[in-house]
């Protein structure tokens, strides 16, 4: 549960500034870190991709979650994925494209990014506590048709460390969305991943350019270091002996 402990603020060195969080404020936001997009057999395949260019973001990821879990921190996954009779997925989405296997058909994980399927989970290395939150979105945006604004609202949340996948497509959606709705969005560029490097490169320009645009870009080491002061205090020490 978030806020369980005495939370205290953190400078994080990023781009194009770094920037002040208070931890009690902030929350750690996962994107879509399912099966369905991370390995093979899933929905990402299924569009001719390599899902092993992902893999990337999952140890820098569970670094950063563990380190919120110590800290208390409210955390919050997402997942993309459909109701069984696809009443909330529009026919355009469905058609688009050309997959060996469309949402909704029967997959090596059932089917494809149905909720409540294998596939629709999410990873192992990444599984949710009992206590945080998961968040079923029809969309690529974890606000649209979901009930994140009111979650965010209730834990009195004003910034979003976000990460997840893919870069330019569901994590640069959701920062648009939440940077609309006044929240400070930092991105974790090792904490993102694309099929495509060019568009997770670009993806996090995007974000911070023209004085941080959408939010701020940063890295899982910098955030780290700014939730764990005292641990990197201790470690310099240690080395100055």
């Amino acid at each position: 549960m978030a806020n369980s402990k005495q939370l205290s603020s953190g400078i994080v060195a990023a781009e194009p500034e770094p920037i002040d969080l208070d931890w009690s404020t902030t929350a750690l936001l996962i994107i879509d870190m399912q099966r369905d997009f991370m390995e093979p057999g899933g929905f990402g395949e299924t569009l001719g991709n390599d899902v092993s260019q992902l893999a990337r973001a999952v140890q820098p990821i569970a670094s950063v979650l563990e380190a919120a879990r110590d800290q208390g921190m409210l955390v919050v996954h997402t997942r993309e994925g459909h109701l069984p009779d696809l009443s909330d997925a529009p026919p355009a989405k469905i058609e688009r494209g050309a997959p060996s296997l469309r949402i909704g058909d029967p997959g090596p994980m059932g089917r494809i990014l149905i909720r409540g399927e294998a596939g629709h989970d999410i990873i192992p290395a990444l599984y949710p506590l009992d206590s945080e939150i998961v968040i079923d979105k029809p969309g690529k945006g974890a606000f649209y048709a979901t009930e994140l604004s009111d979650v965010l609202q209730k834990y009195g949340i004003e910034n979003l460390l976000v990460c997840g996948v893919t870069t330019e497509v569901c994590v640069n959606t959701t920062v648009r969305e939440a940077n609309d709705r006044g929240y400070r969005c930092v991105v974790l560029s090792d904490g993102c991943a694309s099929y495509f490097p060019e568009f997770h490169e670009m993806g996090l320009k995007m974000i911070k350019a023209q004085g941080g645009i959408f939010g701020w870009v940063t890295d899982s080491a910098a955030v780290l270091k700014a939730m764990t002061p005292e641990i990197s205090s201790k470690t310099a020490v240690g080395a100055s002996r």
